[in-house]
């Protein structure tokens, strides 16, 4: 058995990387497509639901998938330094990666509203952290300024390899499945990952996507792997849903932090995903997603951050109004791992606690009232 080494190796092919450019990686990819098998039920949907579970990432995100191949390039031009705005899992991939690469990482921070587990993976693996007084919107503007005269290697989703890297997920749910599913429901914030889906399907499909810039060069596969593309939907936080108003919405807040995001850095290739599929855009509230995550937990055994749990959120319910079609396959990409994030649970304490003696009677009592 040939040992798995990363995305890289097992899509170079399908990547624009120069084939002797040496892979920066730490085993990303390769996540979970699992089938939820309770949440259907109880609903009463007869099509099949499965979670793209990327909180099993080496950092616990999606954002692995693009780094490696972000930080590969950077690695092979030269650079010694990368540098990002975050709002935490963007910061805690690019510091692993970047010191797996041996390069110094700088990540922007806003002031506050940020987890203090992916602010723990910045700071553990040595990147140098700077908290702006500012929001990430605020922070991508001077990351952008300052990648004009300082000679470092942005990192956020404006780096098209970033895209490049991320659009690994849609061919292994292709793999897995034998084909695309019907829908495909996705959390949005900067919106770089409904694109870099889109990509992948579009390949896995032999059809060019309207804005990547790759397609001249033949990555194609001879015989397309999938017949059809799915419809792409993408769900945000009502307190940061740009998509929705129509505009960028100048102050965001949602406790779904990893989507708090007021002004998409893909917002054009967004719209282009959504179009080009006949998809769509909504909006879920802070307490439908904090629901939702806390369902997904408690009858699957999935635990995700809440920004991935918004994907689940609106597609149940668009299911249950019909707009997702009975019958249908639909896969819900959940972004990040749950412990990336455990204040949102740990918040109002350890609710349901029971406190007994350490006597045998006491634990088997309570065992008993419980299994009633």
């Amino acid at each position: 058995m040939t040992r798995y080494t990363g995305l890289i190796e097992q899509y170079r092919f399908r990547l624009p990387l120069a084939a002797e450019a040496r892979a920066i990686s730490l085993g990303e990819g390769r996540t979970p497509l699992i089938k939820l098998e309770n949440i259907p039920r109880q609903i009463g949907f007869d099509g099949e639901l499965y979670v793209k579970f990327e909180g099993l990432n080496p950092t616990g995100s999606f954002k692995d998938r693009g780094m490696t191949v972000a930080v590969t390039q950077a690695v092979h031009e030269g650079a010694r330094a990368i540098i990002c705005a975050s709002t935490g899992n963007t910061s805690a991939a690019a510091a692993a990666y970047a010191v797996r690469a041996g390069l110094t990482a700088f990540v922007l921070i806003p002031d506050g509203k940020i987890a203090l587990g992916k602010l723990a993976q910045a700071i553990v693996h040595g990147a140098v952290v700077i908290q702006i007084q500012g929001n990430f919107d605020d922070g991508m503007r001077l990351v952008k300024e300052i990648g004009q005269t300082t000679p470092v290697a942005i990192v956020n989703s404006i780096n098209p390899y970033r895209l490049q890297g991320q659009k690994t997920a849609a061919f292994e749910i292709v793999e897995a499945l034998g084909r695309a599913p019907d829908y495909h429901c996705l959390p949005v914030g900067n919106a770089g990952n409904i694109s870099a889906y889109w990509l992948g399907y579009c390949e896995m499909a032999g059809v060019a996507a309207s804005y990547c810039p790759y397609h001249a060069e033949g990555r194609f596969l001879d015989a397309p792997l999938a017949k059809t593309r799915p419809r792409m939907v993408g769900y945000q936080a009502a307190g940061a849903a740009p998509f929705l108003r129509g505009a960028a919405v100048k102050h965001p807040e949602t406790v779904a932090t990893a989507i708090r995001i007021g002004d998409p850095q893909s917002w054009d290739l967004a719209w282009a995903a959504q179009r080009e599929s006949n998809g769509w855009f909504d909006e879920c509230s802070d307490a439908e997603i904090l629901a939702t995550q806390r369902l997904l937990a408690a009858n699957e055994g999935v635990f995700c951050e809440p920004a991935s749990a918004a994907s689940l959120c609106g597609a149940l319910r668009d299911i249950k109004a019909g707009r997702i079609a009975q019958g249908a396959t639909v896969v819900c990409t959940l972004t990040g791992n749950g412990l990336k994030d455990p204040d949102v649970i740990m918040k109002d304490g350890l609710k349901g606690l029971i406190q007994v003696p350490a006597e045998r009677a006491a634990v088997e009592g309570a065992l008993l009232a419980h299994m009633a």
